[in-house]
């Protein structure tokens, strides 16, 4: 009977042991800004502010909480723009563990407002400590074009915040024309490099879509090209893409000239994504390259130039994506 006991003892303890490890990872993961690999980036920033003229945005990038390289690239443009004001929009955060603006909260103590469509996302977000260290606003909303002006009118920002980031995996385009009421100094789009360099495209607006429902996973957001008339008529220059190919980047025209870096065109700037979201049932494993392009082939998308709607051509844009050299997978 006592062996018994001790026996139960001994389990308790263990168990605590294992309970308190979990939670001393799960408290280092929920106040990761406190984390070494935030004073990392910010040595890497610094290294990267003597880089007063660069030829790609690549040169810039690091990784902190951002998905890719963004952290870098958006430290680089802030350090080049110090009039700008230190504030953000950021929407499709979704729990905003990974993101592009929270080392920019973090490191360079902005004042930032972010939106995701996830209930669960946002209370996740309020209950971390980071909510309450720093300036930072959270709105749980499913953003569409009709309501996307009313929720910017709740940030209490300036006209002029310092950043937007687009990436809500379906309406991008929609969403962006239909912003009247704010002007940033930098613009962050996600796009969708499976349209090509050269296709004014995006999806038709369907204001309750959701990304991998109805249409394969791989079909979503903006081409590069629609991204890139947009801001011109809006008054901003497109001066690259992140390296893993999924974030374009525009500046308001009159920070241009502080800028180290040359404008570029859709076909010069734009990047193929070198992850993949298509899985490939039959095989057992992911999509690569061209095959990657193809699991969108004939699917609706609407011309941002005509007007009109068209269905994707897989060929087309392979072909034009091997004949500029942008896919090196065959």
């Amino acid at each position: 009977m006592f062996g018994k006991i001790i026996k139960i003892l001994k389990d308790v303890n263990r168990n605590l042991g294992n309970y308190k490890k979990l939670n001393a990872l799960h408290g280092a993961h929920i106040n990761d800004y406190k984390s070494p690999k935030v004073n990392l980036g910010q040595l890497q920033a610094a290294a990267n502010s003597h880089k007063k003229n660069i030829n790609s945005l690549a040169e810039v990038e690091f990784q902190v909480f951002s998905q890719f390289g963004d952290d870098g690239i958006i430290q680089w443009l802030v350090q080049q723009l110090p009039s700008i004001n230190p504030t953000f929009i950021e929407f499709g955060v979704e729990n905003y563990r990974e993101a592009n603006t929270r080392f920019l909260l973090v490191n360079n103590n902005w004042s930032g407002f972010v939106m995701d469509g996830s209930e669960e996302n946002i209370d996740s977000l309020k209950g971390e400590q980071l909510y309450t260290f720093f300036d930072l606003q959270a709105a749980c909303s499913f953003i569409t074009s009709a309501n996307i002006n009313q929720l910017l009118s709740t940030t209490g920002f300036n006209k002029e915040p310092g950043i937007l980031s687009i990436d809500i995996d379906g309406n991008d385009f929609w969403v962006w024309k239909a912003i009247t009421d704010i002007k940033p100094a930098i613009i962050i789009c996600e796009y969708n490099s499976l349209y090509g360099y050269n296709h004014p495209y995006t999806i038709p607006y369907q204001e309750n879509f959701v990304r991998g429902t109805k249409y394969p996973f791989n079909y979503y957001g903006i081409s590069l090209l629609s991204a890139y008339n947009l801001a011109a008529e809006r008054g901003y220059s497109f001066i690259g893409c992140n390296s893993a190919g999924n974030n374009a980047y525009f500046i308001d025209n009159n920070y241009m000239p502080q800028l180290g870096i040359k404008t570029v065109s859709p076909r010069e700037g734009y990047v193929f994504q070198k992850f993949t979201e298509a899985y490939n049932a039959s095989t057992g494993d992911w999509h690569r390259g061209k095959d990657k392009v193809k699991t969108i082939d004939g699917l609706p998308v609407y011309n941002t130039v005509t007007g009109l709607t068209e269905t994707v051509k897989a060929d087309e844009i392979i072909n034009d994506l091997f004949a500029a050299n942008k896919l090196t997978r065959r």
